[in-house]
């Protein structure tokens, strides 16, 4: 094969390749501007958490305990701390992060209606002793 070809094939290589990547690097970049890491963490910038999401997660963590007797053995009881944080973290921060701490979708949505449930519910009023009855029968 005579040079003058080769040479050819070579520059016209070497030109195809400098117009794709002058065509790529011209290409208007979209600007993104993602929200912070605070915003999205629901931090405020001075550094304290108005929704209690940190505590909530820890508190979370605290009773993890009753959350699996919860579900193992049908105890159908949380404590008020334990829905508390579960309230919080369904209502007030990041929709999905029960499911990011293992919880399914499906326990999540239980544990919120239980707690959800047990909000609404009054409190049963404190015993008073009757002092002026006298106790007959016993």
């Amino acid at each position: 094969m005579p040079p003058i070809p080769k040479l050819f094939i070579f520059l016209l290589v070497l030109a195809s390749s400098y117009f794709a990547i002058t065509t790529e690097a011209s290409r208007a970049i979209p600007e993104h501007n993602p929200a912070s890491l605070a915003t999205r963490l629901k931090v405020a910038e001075n550094g304290s958490d108005s929704p209690h999401c940190w505590e909530s997660m820890f508190q979370l963590q605290a009773c993890t305990g009753e959350v699996i007797m919860f579900f193992l053995n049908g105890e159908t009881y949380l404590g008020p701390g334990c829905c508390q944080a579960i309230r919080t973290i369904e209502h007030e921060c990041w929709p999905n992060l029960l499911s990011s701490l293992g919880y399914t979708t499906e326990e999540g949505d239980i544990l919120e209606g239980y707690c959800d449930a047990a909000e609404t519910l009054d409190p049963p009023p404190p015993a008073v002793p009757n002092k002026g009855v006298p106790n007959i029968g016993g």
